[in-house]
This record gives C-alpha cells, sequence and structure tokens, in this order.
C-alpha cells in the first residue's frame, strides 16, 4: 500500500513558521513563546544568511563539472561499492513511503541514489532533480538540508519542508546520517528524502543505524594483519554495536569503526597510529597467536582495568615473515600478568598499595607475583 502524500500537522507548520521569522526574518516573537529549534538548525540558517543567501532565491540542483564528477567517482569507488547492497536494502524498506536515497561524498556532490519513486507527477520531478549523480547538494549550492547539515555537525539530523533555507526546498523531507572511513574521518553522508510526503522522523534512526553498515563494510575490506572484533562480556553483539579493529603486523591499529572507537574512548584509525600495546594489556602477538589457532573468543584486558570479548581473525593480506619468527615460543599467561603487574608497580613509582588497586587484586597478590625467589614461567 502506498502511503499518500500530506501536508505537515497544523502546529508543526505554525511552529517551523514561527521559527523562520525569529531566526532568519529577524522578526520579533511579538509576546509568543521563542520557537524551539534545534541548535544545529540555527546554526547552518546563520551559516546561509552570512554568506548571503536569500530564501527567496531560486535553486537550480546544478551539476558539477564533467572533469570533477569523474575524480569524485574515482575518489568514492570504495564507498559506492560498500554501499550499493545497503541502498539495495533500503530501497525495498522505504518503498512504500516515497522517500529515496542518495549517497553523497564529503563535499555533498551526489555519487549514488537508491530506486527512485515512479510516476510522472511533479513530486516525481522534483524527487528526479536532486537524485542524480553529480550534483551539488552541499550546503554551499542548496543551502540547508539534512545532506549539508550532517556532513556540517557530523551528526544525524532529521529536516523537515519549511525547515530548509530555501523556498525552493520546502517541499522535501530528509533525514541524513555521515559517513566515517577507517581512519575516522568523514567520507560522504546517507540521505533519505521524500517529497512532499508524510513526516517521518524515525527515519533519521534508520539513516544512521545503515550509515554504520557501510562503514563496517569498509573497515572490514580495508587491507590489514588481524581482523579484531570486540564487544563487553556479557552483550550481545550485532553489526550496530560489535567494535571492528584493523591491526598490522606491527600491531598498530589502521583502521577502526565507530563501535571500537567509542568502546576504547580513543581515536583510533589516526595517524600516528595507536599499537595494540597502547590499548590492551597483553603483548600483540598474543591476538596473533590466538587467530592462527582459530580460537574464537579472547577475554581481553584493557589498562583502564574493564575487560572485552575479543574474537581475532587474520586479516585480508598475509603476514610478513617478521611477524612471526618460527620458533619463537608463545608467552605463557601466567608471564604476562606478573610483566603487567611489574608494569603496574613501576608506572606507581613502586608504590605497591597503588599498583594493587588499579589492577584490582590484593597487595599479597603482587608481593607473590614479583617475589624474587620466583622462576620465570613457575
Amino acid at each position: 500500500m502506498t502511503v499518500s502524500s500530506a501536508s505537515p500537522l497544523p502546529e508543526r507548520s505554525l511552529s517551523i513558521a514561527q521559527a523562520r521569522r525569529e531566526w532568519i526574518e529577524g522578526e520579533p516573537a511579538s509576546g509568543m513563546p521563542v520557537a524551539r529549534v534545534e541548535p544545529w538548525l540555527v546554526r547552518s540558517w546563520q551559516r546561509c544568511l552570512a554568506v548571503g543567501h536569500d530564501p527567496r532565491q531560486r535553486v537550480s540542483f546544478d551539476p558539477v563539472s564533467a572533469s570533477s564528477a569523474r575524480h569524485v567517482a574515482e575518489r568514492n569507488r570504495a564507498l559506492v561499492a560498500a554501499a550499493r547492497p545497503v541502498l539495495d536494502r533500503l530501497s525495498r524498506a522505504i518503498a512504500d513511503t516515497r522517500y529515496f536515497a542518495i549517497l553523497t561524498d564529503a563535499d555533498g556532490i551526489v555519487v549514488d541514489v537508491g530506486a527512485l519513486p515512479g510516476g510522472s507527477d511533479a513530486a516525481a520531478q522534483h524527487a528526479r532533480d536532486i537524485a542524480r549523480i553529480g550534483v551539488d547538494l552541499s550546503e554551499r549550492a542548496v543551502g540547508t538540508t539534512a545532506i549539508g547539515a550532517a556532513l556540517a555537525e557530523h551528526e544525524s539530523v532529521w529536516l523537515h519542508r519549511g525547515e530548509h533555507f530555501f523556498h525552493d526546498t520546502s517541499i522535501y523531507s530528509c533525514a541524513g546520517a555521515p559517513l566515517f572511513g577507517p581512519q575516522g574521518e568523514c567520507i560522504g553522508m546517507l540521505d533519505l528524502t521524500g517529497v512532499q510526503v508524510v513526516e517521518r522522523p524515525e527515519l533519521r534512526h534508520l539513516a544512521a543505524l545503515s550509515a554504520r553498515s557501510i562503514e563496517n563494510t569498509l573497515v572490514q575490506s580495508h587491507s590489514c594483519d588481524l581482523l579484531l572484533r570486540i564487544g563487553w562480556p556479557g552483550c550481545a553483539t550485532g553489526a550496530d554495536t560489535e567494535g571492528l579493529l584493523c591491526i598490522d603486523a606491527d600491531g598498530n591499529v589502521t583502521g577502526a569503526n565507530a563501535a571500537a572507537r567509542h568502546m576504547l574512548h580513543q581515536p583510533l584509525g589516526a595517524r600516528p597510529a595507536l599499537n595494540c600495546n597502547d590499548l590492551f594489556a597483553l603483548p600483540p602477538q598474543m591476538l596473533f597467536d590466538a587467530a592462527r589457532r582459530g580460537d574464537a573468543v579472547l577475554e581481553v584486558p584493557l589498562w583502564s582495568g574493564l575487560r572485552v570479548q575479543a574474537r581475532p581473525q587474520l586479516g585480508n593480506r598475509s603476514l610478513p615473515a617478521s611477524a612471526a619468527v618460527a620458533g619463537t615460543p608463545r608467552p605463557r599467561l601466567r608471564d604476562v600478568e606478573t610483566e603487567l603487574i611489574r608494569k603496574a608497580v613501576d608506572d606507581a613509582r613502586g608504590n605497591v598499595a597503588e599498583a594493587a588497586r588499579a589492577l584490582g587484586i590484593s597487595r599479597a597478590t603482587v608481593y607473590r607475583r614479583l617475589s624474587p625467589s620466583r622462576r620465570p614461567g613457575s
């Protein structure tokens, strides 16, 4: 069943109109309460006003030049490949709403689109105006949209009708979510747009979830020697909660998804790269060894005292000989724990009580494990 188009609810229309008068046209509130507006929306309107835009000027949805379009397509080949299955799934999920999906690069240039609503009416034409590869839908070109806002704010947004800056774009309703690459940089955004349709703010969640799926695909295809999947112990893992880390032969983190960056509270994938030694309280070689053995799950301690469950698997490029020297004995877990205790005492400048508190163990255990009478490996 196809959902018919409709005007926004009267109170929603009045609220948007009042906000425009106050923030764009500069009219006083006339005794009425100040319109409640999302801060990111006000910032976008203010940027449009600052560059001299007028809400009444025409918007033409111009494409970039042919040479620029070729450059954009080449630069975003991996993004488009990762997003295509997601766009196909989205097209099925929103088929009965007359919304459609648009993928842009980090500059707001359209690089791919999902299936468009059929028909020859004005709404279908307005959809085709913006859903064309190579069209510039950035804030500088078409004012306030979910595309420009998501790219500027690096957050998912919902935008309805008159919340767009220009009158020409007030026929659209759209949800947008930014896309981040394995190094944590913004590489584009995913937009779900409808023309003169019923307001569907729940599409903001769908856009954000779909964006995370695209990001995870990019991380999993990122060249690495070890792919580490991490999650909190006892918590069910899924595509939107599982952390992904790409690790090279030297133990450096070369890529990560948003879940991993949040779980470990680190800008993973940035330069200079963090090493596994900076994150996990065990040698990186143990993770590589577990992957070779096919261990399903490891419980890995963090330097914060927290623990994560990790599923290591060998990456999509072969390990160089320097990464696994033949005949090198694997460290025993007891030896690793002793070394961690020794490091904690060193970090505490010899204060055993402080080291024990940091590790969550007793002082007696620290003394016992570091006793000179203990033989290595005993």
